[in-house]
């Protein structure tokens, strides 16, 4: 699947703001408006000002919107959801080419509201997803237990996991221990008792 680079990086902001929620990591990640000011300055979020407490509201509800995408069931219903949340944005296309990230496209208006930003941003990489008949690629973390998602980007569509170095990790180890266990539990030939030996042919 070819993606551009700005699209990449919104899949990300994406990723790692659905995985803020409680039912993805147990507990509320963006519980304040300090917090979402610190999301904005880790995922480099531009021309946003200054940040309230509706801000942190408005963000909330997004973040449950976008989520529903990746359970959305089928295509029409995905693109149902998409097409709401672009459309409050407000989306407002235009080139930029700030900070030396060269020219690209921005779809939210300037200095908009956090909420709108990423509505635009998160919305639009959404659709362009769905729009390459890639819904499938938008997933939930395989291991059990694990409710945080991500975005399959491989070339074979062979991700199951939220990361690699955890979940996917902690399911190889335990699958490694499991077949360690059963090689133990069966009994070498020297373990098998002389009365039950086959008596040897002719005899």
């Amino acid at each position: 699947m070819l993606i551009t680079h700005d699209t990449e990086c919104a899949l990300s902001i994406l990723v790692e703001l659905l995985n803020t929620a409680p039912e993805a990591c147990g507990s509320e990640r963006l519980p304040d408006v300090a917090a979402l000011s610190a999301f904005v300055v880790r995922q480099e979020i531009s021309e946003i000002d200054s940040l309230g407490p509706a801000d942190l509201a408005a963000v909330h509800e997004l973040r449950t919107r976008l989520r529903e995408v990746f359970s959305a069931g089928s295509v029409e219903r995905a693109a149902e959801l998409v097409n709401a949340v672009v459309a409050e944005a407000g989306t407002t296309p235009r080139l930029t080419n700030h900070d030396h990230h060269g020219w690209h496209i921005h779809y939210f208006a300037p200095h908009a509201a956090v909420g709108r930003h990423l509505a635009a941003e998160l919305g639009m990489a959404l659709a362009f997803i769905v729009m390459a008949g890639e819904l499938e690629r938008l997933r939930r973390c395989g291991a059990p237990g694990c409710a945080r998602v991500f975005v399959d980007l491989s070339r074979n569509r062979s991700r199951r996991y939220c990361d690699s170095r955890t979940c996917g990790n902690r399911l190889h180890v335990a699958a490694y221990r499991a077949r360690q266990r059963s090689a133990e539990a069966v009994p070498g030939p020297e373990a098998v008792p002389a009365a039950d030996a086959v008596p040897a042919a002719g005899r």
